[in-house]
């Protein structure tokens, strides 16, 4: 749904994705892909996710196709040893068991890349820093459709953040990971 001609494409999809896959090859076991599931039909949903959800009708199970959610080959190709965590909401912690299987195997520490950078990314880093984890953002492997907002949370993580979330290129993070 992001790197297809929908609503919802990431222009940069295709210049981030190959970094995304470097990270993913040096790590895989213990890659975890979040993938963002809508609901079925408009209407559906609740609070203002049902609000939400009418406003993004054609970004619903029933006109956008099951198809459209699953991840790309280029991902998918990871799975196993990699894992997917479907989520309902922006967040990968509500919903998830995704903070407790971390914690159970040991896990400080994330490396964080993915789309977008001003909603999902954003809700895994915020819910990441209050869940006490080391968050490190790749930056060269984000993206998203807003530029201006990509540009802000990445100045905002340097000049709020910068105790709690680190931000690195992915060649840092490979180097640092030799």
């Amino acid at each position: 749904m992001f790197a297809e001609d929908t609503p919802w494409q990431t222009p940069w999809l295709p210049r981030v994705l190959p970094v995304v896959v470097r990270l993913c090859e040096r790590h895989a076991p213990h890659t975890v892909f979040t993938r963002f599931i809508p609901v079925d039909r408009p209407g559906e949903g609740i609070g203002s996710w049902r609000r939400y959800w009418e406003k993004w009708a054609t970004m619903t199970l029933v006109h956008l196709g099951e198809d459209k959610v699953e991840l790309l080959p280029e991902l998918a190709g990871f799975i196993p040893p990699a894992r997917v965590v479907d989520k309902f909401a922006y967040s990968p912690w509500v919903g998830t068991n995704l903070a407790t299987d971390l914690r159970d195997n040991q896990v400080d520490t994330l490396v964080v890349s993915g789309a977008e950078t001003d909603m999902c990314v954003l809700a895994t880093i915020l819910g990441a820093v209050d869940l006490g984890f080391r968050v490190i953002v790749v930056s060269d492997a984000l993206c998203s459709s807003s530029d201006q907002s990509h540009d802000d949370l990445l100045n905002l993580y340097h000049e709020r953040f910068g105790q709690q979330i680190e931000t690195a290129e992915c060649h840092d993070v490979l180097e640092a990971w030799r």
